[in-house]
């Protein structure tokens, strides 16, 4: 895989060349080390414009990628590929998923189980109060805590978690040579010490330019089950965050607050447009039907009473939006309903809100 991985990392360095670009070039060419031998033809038979097959020719000509793989571990800089097992399975199912995750630290199978927590950088005491209420009995409760390490809510919902002593991960709207805003570069090495991560889509020497962050954003959305609002305005970073999560079919929470406030506007917006009400961190936890990890990972074994429940149970080892299980199943979509209706009732699963589930325990194996 670190082969593949370095063609990659020198495809990344050319801001034409995004995720959307990547999942086209991974569905021809599989493997895109084929592409410093592709033509111009069969760079164009994977549906790039002009401008995308023109960056993948300059990259080819111009980029080493042996080259570049060596100055990302020089910064100690580790990368997981789209195709890689170990990549984020809420990320795959994306419809614009990131083609590589740039990582400092750890990306661990636990962090499936994560919930994005965004606010306003000029937050009022109350906010700050919120959650330091809401977010410490979450990271207690073993959520990973997913925000953007910008100042304000972001940064006090990561310490937060580290005060918890929970799993906590940054996405960079910059790359990991650096952090931005540098006013949080002691928070990010916390992060990092606290066997957290600080991970990014963009390459080495990327600065933070103002449309990185709609691309962040989504990342901070796609690799969570739900999407806490705790103060935001109207226009805010944090309501882009929320409509990516709308968009991915992920729960949205938003924490209510004073009708003269103008940072809450974009809450009480979102509650108002059918977001969760959350007043304290059991709205969550209830929402999501998670009370701790062992819950969620408790050894028991689980034994299918039908071909059709195995087919599932053996695709729910993590969890699996009901879109992804109908088309890796193969099986017609009121059937797969319905199984897991049934595999709820039977106590099998859990419906981790909206439309994920996950097994409860280990397939019984033969």
């Amino acid at each position: 895989m670190e082969d593949e991985i370095k063609y990659y990392v020198a495809l990344s360095t050319h801001q034409k060349i995004g995720g959307r670009t990547f999942s086209k070039l991974y569905k021809r060419f599989k493997k895109l080390k084929n592409l410093w031998q592709a033509s111009r033809k069969d760079i164009a038979s994977a549906g790039v414009d002009l401008g995308q097959i023109e960056a993948i020719e300059e990259v080819i000509s111009k980029i080493d990628p042996a080259d570049e793989l060596r100055k990302l571990k020089k910064y100690g800089i580790d990368v997981l590929i789209f195709p890689d097992s170990k990549f984020p399975k809420l990320l795959k199912e994306l419809p614009d998923p990131p083609g590589l995750l740039y990582i400092k630290g750890k990306i661990l199978p636990q962090d499936e189980i994560a919930l994005a927590v965004v606010g306003s950088r000029k937050y009022s005491s109350y906010g700050a109060r919120a959650v330091e209420e809401i977010v410490y009995p979450l990271a207690k409760n073993k959520l990973a805590i997913v925000s953007g390490l910008a100042l304000g809510i972001d940064a006090i919902a990561h310490r937060v978690a580290l005060e918890a002593k929970g799993r906590t991960i940054g996405v960079l709207g910059c790359g990991l040579d650096q952090i931005y805003p540098s006013t949080n570069i002691h928070l990010a090495d916390k992060i990092l010490s606290s066997d957290g991560a600080i991970i990014s889509e963009f390459p080495l020497g990327m600065p933070a330019m103002k449309y990185n962050f709609p691309i962040r954003n989504r990342i901070i959305a796609g690799m969570s089950l739900g999407t806490l609002i705790i103060e935001g305005a109207a226009d805010s970073g944090s309501l882009i965050t929320a409509q990516a999560a709308i968009e991915y079919n992920r729960e949205i929470f938003a924490v209510p607050g004073p009708i003269f406030s103008e940072t809450s506007a974009g809450p009480n917006h979102l509650i108002q447009m059918g977001a969760k009400l959350v007043t304290s961190a059991n709205d969550i936890l209830n929402e999501l039907n998670i009370k701790t990890l062992a819950d969620q990972v408790k050894a028991q074994i689980v034994i299918p009473d039908s071909k059709e429940e195995e087919i599932l149970l053996n695709l729910l080892e993590k969890p699996t939006m009901v879109d992804i299980l109908i088309r890796e199943s193969k099986m017609e979509p009121a059937l797969v309903n319905s199984t897991l209706v049934m595999l709820e009732m039977k106590g099998k699963i859990n419906n981790l809100g909206g439309t994920a589930y996950v097994i409860k325990g280990k397939l019984k194996e033969g």
